[in-house]
């Protein structure tokens, strides 16, 4: 295997170019869109088990150069009343403390990492189809272009035309919840940095972060009806503050008093994921990250397992003779700590499961915990039997 496309140029299409240059593969990143990021608003949380993977990427500087980091969580009740305060994942090593930054200015720091190695990325390449061979795959775009080589692996999102050459009619299904993001720089909490608080909130879950300089990050998960896809393409910011203003000021928490401070550039988005057992792979194409198994945003993972993916298939393809096999390790590691994630945040995304008291996810311990450090290992061959543990 010499030459791997990457379709999509988002964080686990970028994160994978990256393990694949290292590994030693000729790869080369085709993004649908005409710049760096389709989602720049937003904010997300990379979490322990991220970190650790950009570290083995040699990326940790230019992502810990980005946003500001926490070190513990708050979780408050209805009331406003404090219920725990506990330690972020591994909150001791600079290098894997989680991370609060925008989303857009990881994806922009990612891609010009890349380009920065010399790996090809090509912007406005909006894939149309995908063709299986014997020997290659080949993949054809809007414009008219095509790319062939040995594997071609499918990066490019909940909406993904690679999935849907792999498996037709598959389509990421509503989980319960509107998520809202906004930022402040005049909320009405007035916090140190380093740490994210979360409130459970009698009509929605809400978390916020405040960094050095001021600014408040935030969030809402609401549950209902999911916001109607004109309204998506058609924002309503002002309207969306008022009612997240109305059903978060049913609580004694600072909930209310900090969207109320936010401007108009408020997001929103409907929480979604792909169903457990959609198949990932067919021939030379194989689907990571929110393509094969994005989950609703409740325990705060899809990013981080994502980069997870990156790293453990360039490893996987660097570590076994064939695709075929570098494939099927990959899956073996991959699906039952992936879909666990999917599920359990879906679960507490519909209200089907209660959040640990920790914060908003599941229980600590996932499929793949004990064995995740050795799979991230860059110099631990992946056939190793500890690092293939993933019960």
């Amino acid at each position: 295997m010499t030459h791997i496309l990457v379709i999509g140029g988002g964080i686990a299409g970028t994160a994978t170019a990256l393990a694949l240059h290292k590994a030693g593969f000729d790869v080369t990143v085709h993004e649908a869109h005409p710049d760096t990021a389709e989602d720049i608003g937003a904010f997300l949380t990379l979490a322990s088990n991220g970190m650790r993977a950009l570290a083995q990427l040699d990326a940790s500087d230019v992502v810990t150069a980005l946003g500001f980091p926490l070190r513990s969580m708050r979780v408050l009740d209805a009331q406003g009343g404090q219920l725990a305060e506990v330690p972020l994942g591994e909150a001791d090593d600079a290098l894997l403390r989680y991370r609060c930054l925008r989303r857009g200015d990881l994806n922009a720091a990612l891609q010009a990492e890349a380009v920065r190695r010399g790996i090809g990325l090509s912007h406005g390449a909006r894939l149309v189809s995908v063709e299986n061979g014997p020997d290659e795959v080949t993949a054809r775009f809007a414009d008219g272009s095509v790319a062939t080589g040995d594997l071609l692996v499918g990066a490019d999102g909940l909406s993904s035309t690679v999935r849907q050459s792999i498996a037709p009619g598959v389509e990421p299904l509503y989980a319960g919840q509107s998520v809202f993001y906004g930022y402040t720089r005049s909320a009405p909490a007035a916090e140190d940095t380093g740490h994210i608080t979360m409130v459970r909130g009698s009509s929605a879950a809400f978390g916020y972060a405040v960094s050095p300089d001021g600014e408040a990050y935030w969030f809402a998960r609401v549950g209902g009806d999911a916001v109607p896809a004109d309204e998506l393409a058609r924002p309503t910011p002002s309207r969306w503050r008022e009612q997240l203003v109305a059903t978060l000021g049913k609580d004694a928490t600072p909930a209310a008093g900090i969207v109320a401070a936010s401007t108009d550039d408020i997001m929103a988005t409907n929480a979604t994921e792909i169903p457990p057992g959609t198949p990932w792979r067919s021939g030379r194409t194989l689907i990571i990250g929110d393509a094969a198994h994005a989950a609703s945003p409740a325990t705060g993972q899809g990013a981080s397992m994502a980069l997870e993916d990156a790293v453990i298939l360039a490893k996987s393809l660097r570590d076994t003779p064939d695709p075929g096999s570098s494939l099927s390790l990959y899956e073996a590691c991959r699906r039952p700590r992936v879909e666990h994630n999917t599920t359990a945040s879906g679960e507490i995304s519909r209200g089907t499961r209660a959040p640990s008291r920790a914060g908003g996810g599941p229980s600590p311990q996932r499929p793949g915990d004990d064995t995740l450090a050795a799979q991230l290992d860059w110099n631990r061959d992946m056939t190793a039997a500890p690092a293939l543990r993933t019960e």
